[in-house]
């Protein structure tokens, strides 16, 4: 390896990687001594940040930080020490006593009060220079190895050191903005495994979709059943109609367990359940046989246009009385409302995706620190880790948490025994 001799200063820690996760871990671990370095592919920080949640950045999640657990598939026990250690509440008073408020809108998600990524940018940036911390944008790094002191890492002809490493390079989704999946090479080299990655909060195409001309139609609280041969995996969400697929909170939490060929049943009856609506449809043709069936279909809150076009693929006139209704009919009926089914084509790629799932296996790592249990002084966090969360803030507020678990461990380890960790809003 070429080394510049310019950087043979020694760093007590390099960040690779300037994202939220990148960003709080170099907070939380520098002591204002000038001695953590972040080395950052593009030339400005966060590109990621900036565009979450449409720029407006959906920062986190209300309630309590418990129920995030479940929000995470799989991996909420190994982010438990993370999240509890440095809560939703933790991240919203670290910007508001910094001048940036926050707002809780419908459904839970918290937002900065002014709607902007860039202010929750500038606050981490304000902080970052307080701390004396150094940032180096536009540097790819090439490789990472051991060292005796610690590590060198490569960008080109350069070359920094440092006592410890954390790789904060994300995951895979919006490439443009960085996140090119760098970090899993760097882990393999090291010897750490790497889950299967793919696109995760992500859209998802439907084969021969009939409803293109219905895109904008929302259908709140709808279940989503995934179907492999049999059911894998069930669901509840809005789920909006794009104009070649589906999208929505339902779909996207769901993304990371859909492939390409999964049949999805959609209900658009809500939570109704289809003997629930079998029943219902009945009634109705007993008590309201007179009425338009398209009439006491908008009863169960299903949009005009899509009533229509659902009776239109069973052939059931448009006009058709409920007392009209033959057996076969009300059963195809109830099967369709209960769970419409739609073939995937395929799930949207890293350039639509919100996250990634799949990424550094995470029986390597400890959870109570974040370092890898097989190199002494690597540490992780954020998405580069086998950790995707549901839509909704979750994501953002596992890479702070884990970001600033990481730096705190950090900073006790360079410390010393008697080194204390920070914790609560100074990160």
């Amino acid at each position: 390896m070429q080394i510049d001799r310019s950087h043979n200063k020694i760093w007590e820690l390099i960040v690779v990687g300037a994202g939220p996760a990148g960003l709080s871990c170099a907070i939380s671990a520098a002591g204002g001594g000038g001695k953590v370095l972040v080395l950052e592919k593009k030339r400005s920080p966060a590109r990621k940040l900036l565009i979450s949640g449409s720029g407006r950045c959906n920062i986190t999640h209300d309630g309590d930080i418990r129920a995030f657990l479940d929000r995470y598939a799989g991996a909420g026990r190994f982010l438990r020490p993370a999240l509890l250690s440095f809560t939703n509440r933790d991240l919203i008073a670290f910007f508001e006593e910094r001048g940036l408020f926050m707002t809780t809108l419908e459904g839970g998600k918290v937002f900065p009060a002014t709607q902007r990524s860039r202010d929750v940018l500038a606050v981490l940036l304000a902080e970052v220079e307080a701390r004396k911390v150094e940032i180096s944008g536009g540097k790819t790094v090439i490789s990472i190895e051991k060292s005796e002191e610690g590590f060198i890492v490569a960008c080109g002809d350069e070359a920094y050191r440092s006592r410890t490493l954390v790789i904060a390079t994300g995951g895979r989704s919006y490439p443009a903005t960085g996140s090119s999946g760098d970090g899993y090479s760097f882990a393999e080299a090291f010897g750490h495994t790497i889950v299967e990655v793919g696109p995760a909060l992500a859209p998802v195409r439907i084969r021969d979709y009939p409803f293109s001309d219905l895109a904008g139609i929302s259908l709140p609280g709808a279940r989503v059943s995934i179907f492999r041969g049999k059911k894998v995996k069930e669901g509840a969400g809005d789920v909006l109609f794009t104009h070649d697929g589906l999208s929505g909170p339902g779909i996207l939490d769901l993304s990371r367990d859909i492939r390409a060929g999964d049949v999805l049943r959609v209900s658009f009856a809500g939570e109704r359940r289809r003997e629930e609506i079998d029943n219902w449809l009945l009634e109705r043709s007993q008590k309201d046989g007179p009425r338009n069936l398209r009439s006491v279909l908008a009863e169960m809150e299903i949009p005009a246009r899509l009533a229509s076009r659902v009776l239109e693929a069973l052939q059931i006139p448009q006009d058709l009385k409920c007392a009209s209704m033959t057996r076969g009919m009300r059963t195809g009926l109830a099967d369709r409302l209960a769970g419409f089914p739609f073939v995937v084509e395929e799930v949207g790629g890293f350039d639509s995706a919100m996250a990634t799932r799949g990424g550094v296996s995470l029986p390597e790592v400890d959870p109570k620190t974040m370092e890898s249990r097989l190199v002494s002084g690597l540490y992780f966090a954020g998405e580069v880790l086998d950790v995707d969360g549901d839509s909704g803030g979750y994501n953002l507020q596992a890479a702070f948490s884990t970001g600033a678990l990481a730096g705190r461990s950090i900073k006790k380890r360079l410390s010393g025994p008697g080194g204390q960790q920070s914790s609560g809003a100074v990160l």
